[in-house]
């Protein structure tokens, strides 16, 4: 491969063999030039190209400075309508002060007790969801667990009635999965930008009316939490609520179940990794779903805008108004940082991996969260399904943006339920 047969912003490079993808970016890693690209094509104004960031400590300082590396002008490949940044991106569209008002109104509903109830759930939920497919002997792992698991934890700590789970479920795709014919049928940018739009207005919808019903009687759950929270007299319009729930079901959804999605194949892929797990699974948990996080690296990319002339990353001088974009999948394989980056190890430590996006103000703040499902999903898969393992290569999204896995036919010896 040549480094001119490679084009990032081209939908068709997403959709080459995973080896071809890395060993592209294993010659970007290796360039010490920051590669260019242009925008991918688009309808709408893209804006000026980019620089991609595909190495470890390259993400990692362009993280750690979003006073020259911001977030508010986009966090896309291509420049996007302000109204759009606000609607689909919520905070992670936002720079300080925004972000960081934004940031505190929601964590004010995020209290000890709400957490707390909230990883009991987990793990009761985690129960039903193995429930609805014991007896079957297969399922779509993707559908019937790896989705089902984090939506419905979502789902239920908002408040949402369970009837609406298919409903978000349908939309979340839509919103994350526009560039796959699966979920928008016509690829043309009209189609695209009348589903997404359309997509984006339901979940709105939604949270508007229930958020109605709260503040008019408020409950126990997150929903009531965030209609009423407040810092120095100032709370979240019903523009902002619509905004970060959007964010919430589609982030809290979408990457969660691709990360539990990825660590199933993998732990089939690898049954050695699978068999030191199983056999002391408490121990060796947290470095597993890190492992896990890092190898599925559900988030391909965000996009960061310098602010000044001068800014730098690592010998590289930038001006104002260029474009990098994090490539978090290339640096969670940098042969710099990682050892056998290629290599899937339950056990291993360090790593510094950036699945969760890099340091700074935009660290993923449902992290946690996350690792928790993931723990549970696989503490109780292995306690009730203990050969559970995929029987087919993935059916991977068409994206540029989310590492997706649509469908991955699994099957393990039928179990009783639990109820």
């Amino acid at each position: 491969m040549q480094r001119a047969d490679i084009n990032l912003s081209d939908l068709d490079f997403w959709a080459r063999p995973i080896a071809e993808r890395e060993e592209a970016f294993g010659l970007l890693r290796a360039d010490p030039e920051l590669a260019f690209f242009d925008p991918p094509a688009a309808a709408i104004d893209a804006g000026r190209g980019y620089y991609a960031l595909t190495r470890h400590a390259d993400v990692i300082e362009a993280s750690r400075q979003p006073q020259l590396f911001c977030s508010g002008r986009g966090t896309d490949m291509v420049d996007m309508p302000p109204w759009m940044l606000d609607f689909f991106g919520s905070m992670i569209n936002m720079d300080d002060p925004r972000h960081v008002r934004m940031r505190r109104i929601v964590s004010r509903a995020f209290t000890p007790k709400m957490l707390a109830s909230m990883q009991a759930d987990v793990d009761q939920i985690a129960v039903g969801v193995v429930d609805d497919i014991a007896e079957r002997g297969e399922c779509d792992f993707v559908a019937d667990v790896a989705a089902r698991l984090p939506l419905r934890i979502i789902v239920d700590l908002m408040g949402i009635p369970r009837s609406q789970e298919q409903f978000i479920f349908d939309r979340t795709n839509v919103i994350l999965g526009f560039s796959d014919v699966e979920y928008v049928p016509e690829q043309d940018m009209g189609s695209i930008l009348t589903a997404l739009v359309g997509a984006g207005n339901d979940l709105a919808t939604l949270v508007r009316d229930l958020a109605d019903e709260r503040m008019r009687d408020p409950g126990d759950d997150l929903l009531s939490a965030l209609v009423t929270a407040e810092v120095d007299g100032d709370h979240l319009s019903a523009e902002e609520m619509a905004s970060f729930f959007i964010l919430l079901v589609v982030a809290g959804n979408e990457t969660t179940r691709n990360a539990i999605a990825h660590g199933l194949h993998a732990l089939t892929e690898h049954p050695d990794q699978r068999a030191r797990w199983q056999a002391d699974f408490e121990a060796l948990a947290p470095t597993a779903v890190e492992e896990i996080v890092r190898w599925a690296t559900p988030v391909i990319h965000f996009r960061r805008t310098v602010t000044t002339d001068g800014a730098r990353i690592g010998d590289h001088e930038l001006t104002e108004g260029d474009k990098v974009v994090l490539f978090y999948n290339s640096a969670n394989r940098d042969e710099a940082r990682f050892d056998e980056p290629f290599g899937f190890h339950v056990a291993r430590t360090p790593n510094e991996h950036v699945g969760f996006g890099g340091p700074g103000p935009h660290y993923c703040l449902g992290a946690h969260l996350a690792r928790r499902e993931i723990t549970v999903a696989f503490r109780e898969l292995f306690a009730r399904l203990p050969d559970i393992h995929s029987v087919e290569q993935p059916d991977r999204l068409r994206s540029g943006f989310i590492n997706g896995i649509k469908h991955l036919r699994a099957e393990f010896t039928p179990a009783a339920v639990s109820r």
